[in-house]
């Protein structure tokens, strides 16, 4: 038998086998048997069954990955070295002052000191930094795979609303947000669980038209990015990216599909350009024609028809209609703070079934592809003179209620105009931790912020990388990165102002996967007081305990002790009806938030320039934690200034925030001790980190002081004194490497951190504790404005904007700077030349650190130049003046004496030894 079984060249043949005696290869995961009985007989053989979900082995969604001991732990121990070293230099700064210059040594002892306590606050929350990672093919397995009780593969994810905001179609063009909302509605997650909306707190019919645009060319764009897998789907930027656009892509009609889409973008584009003119002539024809109607009307009732007619310069729609928004012309009831609020479904919620497309009714081939659009949603909040309106976090809250109403998303991501999705599966990337066993209890998923159009050189730290793949990792050790403002997906029950779900407290287990009352979150809260925390809408309330029901993982675990049944979120969602639309009005009325407690603990919180630092503190502050999600592909990329004075104002802008927090009651010190100790130093550090300009800026004088005066910091350069400064350089230089390696940032990255850590504090830092004292003390506001421009020549360089010099006074403090430590070096190096015993150690010690100070301005010397070194007169007029009269200030206090040094005289000085 065995040998009818052997091939030609006499081997055994296993196929051959099993095909003549029916043979099997057992029963598992890897082959099942088609018989539905495996084993030899009926009564002891298994029934043949499908592998359901429940018999694969539970995996993780989300993996968190430590740093290399080889890494972290070196890192550490620097850091603890450093520490103490720092300590006995102090002590020896202290114990060993320059009694030829006490105020030269006390200005030093005292910056010494603040440095070193900055230092510790913003090196002490990196002691744990973290990497993490997700498996999105377990989330598909988990939520998305067809099963007997799922035989259409419905999704079992929670839906989510997707925010933008924008202000002013002048500053933030129409075309770039229309972009970034095409980019969302093609986003890879399930079609009837999103939610697009957008916040035009600027009220302008162009931002409203531009996105009637948008969800007319996402019925094109969408499928065709299913379709061919596109990515990014960003129209403009897929479209400019460099290389072979075939790459990757098998489809025959892709080419064809390609060329048209991209005709009908580039048609689309120009409908948007023209959307102003277009407004401005249709606005011009409706208001000439009720000219001649009010004409036509005085002739027939027989007034006077040469009294000059007066007609509102109106704005009006594509249907004959006042838009109710902001005019062209503003006039009372239709200007940009004041006006009726807006909203629209552009596109209506999708059936939760696929709908198929086909190759008749389109312009391209879409038959295998599902054409259902998510719901879209433009929304302007309404605004009247008398109310604070609370900028972008009230219009963010605004979007909440409103979105309560009409979708409930129980997750919300909040973008800027000009952020879009670069990562098509980036909800899915954040929804691995959030369903994931212990999600319960995270707030939101902070993703890092990434940026396009920045010079190559990043002569500014625009990337900021520093920031974002250093200082956030580590804090994602903690209790979780801070809120940046942009590029978050929150948990809404957690902007509803609750702590996290207790589950401890829950006595009755069966509960654990129901919905329950908004009372049992916080016991303090009445049904009574809902209207007094979320206002008097009751389908705002009763929205809340759905959307913390539907936000939790699903209970397919043991270990899960707060989740919810798998499949409850298969259900269709219902239809929207003109009462729920009606009720989305009346929750975004400037009226709503009236004795309540939105902006102060429920929603964004408001009172501070720096809404996102505080709203998520708050958070944190009730117990919540946070996660920071990084990508293999970038999750969304954005813009930002290149240009210095852009560049400074918005650092000016976060400083002034930051300083605000400090003197109010989000100070980190006055926090709960539901936040940890190295998560409250953090945040410390958020609110402190200006006032570190006041103790820069002096020591940035001194060397040049040093230089004037001939004198230095120490009396005498001790070999202890070298030792401890050569100890404490090599550490932070030792510790940078360290960073460096398990951060991932460059070493030029980190160097330019440097350099604009020290510009900006020098200016837009001193300028913001400046502006903030004077509002705490005094409640005087200043505002730092743009003076002049100069523009570059060169229009089509993609980078000219590096090269406009825009004077502000924030240039005058690094300018003042530059200039005193290039004269006092000049000067000392003078005098010492002509003495008759030269001192060069003296001036080696003064001049080394104004060289220090100077290769940090590099870049802000770099930027005053321009391309070809034009800087506006006015910049070196008053920096000239300044720095004159400091020094004739200098030359008044303390005068030199004629008599040239002696060498015993020069002994008096400090030598090396």
């Amino acid at each position: 038998m065995s040998m009818m079984k052997r091939n030609q060249n006499g081997e055994f043949d296993h196929n051959k086998w099993l095909f003549e005696t029916q043979g099997t290869y057992g029963y598992g995961n890897a082959y099942w048997p088609q018989d539905d009985v495996c084993g030899d007989d009926g009564e002891g053989g298994m029934h043949r069954s499908a592998l359901d979900t429940s018999d694969k082995p539970w995996r993780p969604l989300s993996r968190v990955i430590d740093i290399p001991n080889s890494i972290i732990s070196p890192y550490r121990l620097l850091i603890v070295v450093r520490l103490v070293v720092l300590g006995f230099f102090l002590a020896w700064r202290l114990r060993h002052p320059n009694h030829e210059a006490v105020w030269l040594w006390l200005m030093s002892v005292v910056c010494e000191v603040w440095f070193a306590f900055s230092w510790i606050l913003d090196q002490l929350p990196k002691v744990h930094p973290i990497n993490r990672t997700t498996d999105l093919e377990v989330l598909r397995e988990k939520f998305d795979m067809p099963s007997p009780s799922n035989p259409t593969g419905r999704s079992d994810l929670p839906a989510a609303d997707v925010f933008v905001s924008t202000a002013d179609p002048e500053k933030e063009p129409p075309l770039v947000t229309a972009n970034t909302i095409l980019s969302i509605l093609a986003v890879e997650y399930p079609v009837e669980k999103l939610a697009c909306y957008v916040s035009d707190d600027g009220g302008a019919l162009l931002t409203f038209e531009a996105m009637a645009e948008a969800a007319s060319f996402a019925d094109l764009w969408v499928p065709f990015c299913k379709k061919h897998d596109i990515e990014p789907r960003n129209p403009e930027t897929y479209f400019s990216l460099k290389g072979d656009p075939t790459k990757n892509k098998s489809r025959l009609d892709f080419v064809k599909d390609r060329r048209r889409v991209k005709r009908e973008y580039d048609e689309f584009k120009v409908r948007i350009n023209g959307l102003p003119d277009s407004i401005r002539r249709r606005s011009e024809a409706f208001n000439a024609r009720e000219e001649m109607k009010m004409l036509k009307h005085r002739r027939e009732s027989g007034a006077d028809t040469l009294e000059p007619i007066k007609v509102q310069k109106a704005t009006w729609m594509a249907d004959g209609t006042h838009w109710p928004g902001t005019w062209s012309v503003p006039s009372r009831e239709h200007a940009k703070g004041d006006h009726a609020g807006i909203l629209q479904v552009m596109l209506k919620p999708p059936s939760s079934d696929p709908l198929m497309g086909s190759s008749e009714d389109k312009l391209l081939d879409f038959s295998d592809v599902d054409i259902r659009l998510p719901m879209f949603v433009y929304m302007s909040r309404e605004k009247r003179p008398g109310y604070d309106h609370n900028k972008k976090a009230g219009a963010m809250n605004a979007l909440v209620r409103s979105s309560a109403v009409l979708s409930n998303g129980a997750f919300i991501l909040n973008l800027d105009c000009d952020h879009y999705i670069y990562n098509c599966k980036a909800l899915r990337e954040g929804m691995c931790f959030m369903m994931d066993r212990g999600g319960e209890d995270i707030c939101y998923i902070q993703f890092p912020q990434r940026f396009e159009g920045i010079d190559p050189s990043d002569r500014y730290a625009n990337h900021n990388t520093v920031f974002f793949d250093g200082n956030m990792r580590a804090l994602d050790g903690l209790q979780g990165p801070v809120y940046v403002g942009t590029g978050c997906m929150f948990r809404r029950f957690a902007l509803y102002g609750f702590e996290p779900p207790k589950v401890d407290t829950i006595s009755d287990k069966s509960s654990e996967t129901q919905a329950l009352k908004t009372t049992d979150f916080d016991p303090d809260l009445d049904v009574n007081l809902l209207p007094k925390r979320f206002g008097n809408s009751t389908l705002l309330a009763e929205s809340i305990p759905i959307a913390e029901f539907q936000g939790r993982p699903i209970a397919d675990h043991p270990a899960v002790k707060y989740g919810r049944p798998p499949g409850i979120l298969r259900a269709p969602r219902e239809p929207l009806d003109a009462t729920t639309v009606a009720e989305a009005v009346s929750v975004i009325s400037c009226w709503y938030e009236d004795k309540t407690e939105w902006g102060d603990r429920v929603g964004w919180i408001y009172g501070s320039v720096t809404e996102d630092v505080v709203t998520g503190y708050r958070m944190h502050n009730r117990g919540w934690r946070s996660v920071y999600c990084v990508t293999k592909r970038d999750a969304f990329r954005g813009s930002a200034p290149i240009n210095l004075t852009d560049r400074l104002h918005q650092v000016l802008r976060w400083a002034t925030g930051s300083v605000e927090i400090f003197f109010s009651r989000n100070n980190a010190l006055l926090g709960t001790r539901k936040i940890k100790v190295l998560q409250r130093l953090a945040y410390l550090n958020v609110g402190v980190y200006p006032f570190t300009s006041l103790f820069l800026i002096v020591y940035c004088f001194l060397p040049a002081l040093s230089l004037f005066s001939g004198f230095f910091i120490v009396q005498t350069l001790d070999v202890t004194f070298l030792v401890l400064l050569l100890t404490i350089s090599i550490c932070l230089v030792a510790l940078a490497l360290l960073e460096v390696k398990w951060s991932g940032v460059g070493l030029e990255e980190w160097w330019r951190n440097e350099q604009f850590w020290l510009i900006s504090g020098t200016s837009a830092h001193l300028a913001a504790v400046v502006q903030g004292l004077l509002k705490v003390i005094a409640g005087i506001e200043i505002s730092f404005t743009l003076t002049s421009k100069s523009a570059g020549e060169d229009v089509d360089d993609i980078y000219a904007d590096l090269y406009l010099v825009k004077w502000t006074s924030l240039m005058i403090p690094p300018i003042v700077i530059g200039m005193v430590n290039i004269i006092a070096i000049v000067v000392a190096f003078s005098r010492t030349i002509y003495q008759t015993v030269p001192q060069w150690s003296k001036f080696i010690g003064g001049a080394f650190f104004s060289f220090w100070v100077l290769a940090h301005l590099y870049p802000f010397a770099k930027g005053l130049m321009g391309r070809r070194g034009k800087t506006p007169t006015i910049v070196f007029v008053w920096s000239g003046l300044i720095a004159i009269t400091l020094s004739l200030l200098w030359v008044a206090v303390n005068p030199s004496n004629n008599s040239m040094p002696t060498a015993a005289g020069a002994a008096s000085g400090f030598t090396f030894p």
